[in-house]
């Protein structure tokens, strides 16, 4: 049998998970229950569009609550005290700028599950994290993104 996947992450990232997982388990599968009974009692469920919306939300909330389950059983905390030396590593926020003449971004380095690029966390699987994990301050990073090369250089890490 093929091990499980790991997902590294901060155990804000991880506390973020249950509290979605309550909410779905507590409030979210109780609501979509109710929506069914209601659809039901419209009648003939093969033309019953209420119904069918129902059951595929139901199935989107079971679907959600079996991956966070197993995102949470198989979650690796990344504490500060893990995080060793002055690189660019998984649990650590990023500076740099785009050269030769862009804006600073700033950036943490989180697992895929804590991911959130409008927050500033980037997954440490995506190209940009893949390229800058291992590297110190000042140095000239290449960057492959979907837009194309870009080339950047690393400001502060914390």
């Amino acid at each position: 049998m093929a091990a499980e996947k790991v997902f590294p992450m901060t155990q804000a990232g991880k506390d973020k998970l249950n509290q979605e997982l309550e909410y779905l388990k507590s409030v979210k599968r109780k609501e979509v229950v109710e929506r069914i009974k209601i659809a039901r009692s419209f009648g003939d469920l093969s033309e019953n569009s209420e119904y069918d919306s129902a059951k595929e939300e139901q199935a989107f909330v079971e679907g959600r609550i079996t991956t966070l389950e197993n995102m949470i059983r198989n979650a690796k905390i990344i504490a500060e005290g893990d995080i060793k030396g002055d690189s660019v590593a998984l649990g650590r926020s990023v500076t740099f700028v785009e050269l030769p003449d862009g804006d600073e971004e700033t950036y943490s380095i989180v697992g895929s599950a804590e991911a959130d690029p409008f927050e500033g966390k980037i997954s440490n699987d995506s190209p940009i994290a893949k390229s800058l994990l291992g590297k110190k301050v000042g140095d000239q990073v290449s960057v492959q993104t979907p837009g194309g090369e870009m080339s950047v250089r690393i400001v502060s890490i914390k």
